[in-house]
């Protein structure tokens, strides 16, 4: 379980991440990116970042590669901006929740589907009169 000082630490990683990537990184590997959750550690050393990445597998690649390249650029803008001891080392990770989400909704539509071309209207084969 995490403490409260590790979930705000995380909240402001969180926001400011996303804040540099969207306005400082100008790599062209990145893609279309949402930081969907910061992990800290609870000796706030390091932070494990995970990223869902809007593409196929190969441009979602790319752009953890990329992130991976410019964590060090990364933590140093944040240590800028972040008044904190130490600024965690970041280690970057897809997150595949949402896509997972997505797979199972649409599992659940299919089962929906079939089930309400399967069964017959209200009050017909029930048996009872």
């Amino acid at each position: 379980m995490s403490s409260t000082r590790q979930q705000k630490i995380a909240s402001v990683l969180k926001e400011e991440l996303s804040r540099v990537i969207r306005k400082e990184m100008n790599d062209p590997r990145l893609g279309f990116i949402s930081i969907t959750d910061v992990q800290v550690a609870s000796d706030l050393r390091t932070a494990r970042v995970y990223v869902s990445v809007y593409g196929t597998p190969e441009e979602q690649t790319a752009s953890i590669t990329a992130l991976e390249h410019a964590r060090g650029f990364l933590r140093g803008l944040i240590g800028r901006e972040v008044n904190m001891r130490y600024t965690p080392e970041l280690s970057f990770h897809l997150d595949r929740s949402i896509e997972r989400g997505s797979h199972v909704l649409e599992l659940l539509k299919g089962i929906e589907t079939k089930d309400s071309t399967e069964k017959p209207p209200d009050g017909e084969g029930s048996g009872e009169e």
